[in-house]
């Protein structure tokens, strides 16, 4: 059984699930998960391919709405809402939980208008606060010395973690609480990796980030809490130093340890 809780009864839970079973049409691929994640900290989700951490992940902004016959069992609440309530509003939770994938995906439009367009689509017109919301987002994203004086320029035209940290900025923009990020580093080379993983590591005290990775040296160097999956199940959930140097369960271990995965 897996404790719902690992926290001091005063911890700020930002996010908590209770009983979470979700299937894609007669297939279930989730199982009774029930967990707690602290705010401004960064929470790691490991365990092999197939094993569910992405579909937990978009659970917390109903990105799996998009995909026809889905259906989740149990409660998702952030910061104290039912998303899953009827009449819950999914715009405004896509707008406090942003989203980066796995693989960079720029519009084809100049590195000012990607950044703005969030802003934008919520109704901010107004030129100078777009320009001071561009500026503040690709500082937060580190990448507004790299790009400052060409920001008219095609985003196409960025390198690989140039984009992802432009995909980082343009989920900025919109004034989240909570950042879920699909491996997001996986099709970087080692440098724009590091340059993404510093990025977390500035962000983790404004943000609730929550990261889903295969690179288990990755989640070591940057995550406060670990979960493991396996099959749909959780198995394990605990802070990252005792995951990785004295976990519970021997299913974690072995996994840690190389002997399947």
């Amino acid at each position: 059984m897996v404790e719902t809780s690992i926290f001091p009864a005063d911890t700020d839970h930002v996010i908590t699930t209770r009983q979470v079973n979700f299937f894609y049409g007669e297939t279930q691929a989730l199982f009774d998960i029930s967990m707690d994640i602290p705010g401004r900290r960064v929470t790691a989700f490991i365990g092999p391919s197939g094993c569910g951490k992405s579909t937990f992940l978009r659970i917390f902004n109903r990105m799996n709405d998009t995909i026809t016959g889905t259906r989740l069992e149990g409660e998702v609440h952030i910061n104290g809402e039912n998303i899953y309530e009827n009449g819950s509003n999914v715009v405004r939770l896509r707008r406090k939980v942003g989203m980066v994938f796995q693989k960079s995906n720029p519009f084809p439009k100049s590195i000012f208008d990607n950044v703005a367009y969030g802003p934008r689509i919520h109704g901010t017109k107004d030129r100078q606060e777009l320009v001071e919301i561009v500026e503040k987002s690709l500082i937060r994203s580190a990448l507004w010395d790299e790009v400052k004086d060409r920001l008219e320029t095609n985003a196409i035209g960025l390198s690989g973690g140039q984009q992802q940290r432009l995909c980082i900025a343009r989920a900025l923009a919109v004034g989240p609480d909570i950042l879920l990020m699909d491996e997001p580093a996986s099709a970087l080379d080692p440098k724009s990796t590091i340059r993404i993983e510093d990025l977390i590591g500035e962000l983790r005290n404004d943000y609730t980030i929550v990261i889903v990775t295969h690179n288990m040296q990755q989640a070591a160097r940057i995550s406060d809490y670990t979960a493991f999956f396996y099959e749909g199940r959780l198995v394990e959930f605990n802070a990252t130093k005792k995951i990785f140097t004295k976990p519970r369960e021997k299913q974690t271990e072995d996994y840690i340890t190389g002997r399947f995965g």
